[in-house]
């Protein structure tokens, strides 16, 4: 084997040791022709086909889940994360890659799933106020949080210049999801994203848990020791990637030299993950409905 492709492999590896296929359960490549929940022509397919732009949304997703209350004591309350912070990322990759990736009835499994676990995530907030997981309005900001962090990762270090109507079509399509769970009154386009993050910003707030969940990601475990660097530099990324609202709200101030170097070196990560990976969600996928050998 020359020396390139063993090192591809090896990184290959470890990057998939992270994602949802850790998990197993689902087979991507099977049945042939099945497009799934979206499809290869689907904007959405784009997008969370970049695994690299997809870890580092990831991270800022989280980060401005939080901020919300009652989304905070939810995944408190009821999440090993603070434990098992590697489970819960194979966990949510799973789902997002399941979810768009896999044969139509895996991913009307996975919501189904997912919809009765949140049936079980009740309680009550540090200040008194009842939650739940199955809430719709919940569930969209949730929905709103994720897809929006995802959207502005893949815009920064894969396509700059995807279209206003491309990323607006990409939030029609996510929707989807969301409403299988139970959301409804999902915003829909670049306008309507904008303007629901500007309606819930009273509503959110930056706690000691908040503040506890952004110091457990700057620590959080990477798969090997020589993967370290990489994944603290993801957890930078995603959190440079925080609106400058949610940033102020975090207490987190990036000097410009800092975040340049943040976005220098993450390009070029992303562009080694994106060499090294050929055998992810997105591939198998696209195998499976002959778009690729």
């Amino acid at each position: 084997m020359p020396v390139g492709e063993g090192l591809r492999k090896k990184i290959e590896r470890q990057v998939l040791s992270i994602s949802g296929l850790a998990l197993g359960g689902i087979d991507f490549d099977q049945p042939r022709g099945d497009f799934g929940l979206f499809g290869p022509d689907t904007v959405v397919w784009r997008v969370h086909g970049d695994f690299s732009s997809m870890l580092c949304g990831g991270v800022s997703a989280l980060l401005l889940q939080m901020l919300h209350p009652l989304a905070l004591a939810g995944v408190w309350d009821h999440s090993n994360f603070r434990s098992d912070m590697l489970g819960r990322l194979r966990r949510t990759s799973q789902f997002v890659s399941g979810t768009t990736f896999a044969p139509l009835a895996d991913a009307q499994n996975l919501i189904a799933r997912v919809k009765s676990i949140h049936l079980q995530v009740t309680g009550v907030d540090t200040h008194g106020q009842p939650y739940a997981a199955s809430d719709p309005d919940l569930l969209v900001w949730v929905h709103v949080a994720e897809s929006y962090s995802f959207l502005q990762s893949y815009l920064r270090y894969r396509n700059p210049d995807l279209s206003l109507a491309d990323q607006s079509q990409y939030y029609r399509e996510v929707a989807r999801v969301v409403e299988g769970l139970g959301g409804i009154n999902v915003p829909r386009s670049v306008q309507e994203i904008d303007d629901y993050l500007q309606r819930m910003r009273p509503q959110l707030r930056c706690d000691d848990r908040t503040r506890e969940v952004v110091r457990l990601l700057k620590r959080a475990p990477a798969p090997s020791k020589i993967a370290v660097p990489v994944g603290k530099l993801m957890v930078w990324s995603g959190i440079e990637l925080l609106p400058e609202w949610a940033k102020e709200e975090l207490g987190i101030v990036l000097p410009p030299l800092t975040r340049r170097g943040i976005d220098f070196s993450m390009r070029r990560v992303a562009t080694l993950l994106r060499w090294a990976v050929r055998n992810g969600s997105w591939h198998r996928a696209m195998r499976r409905v002959g778009r690729l050998p």
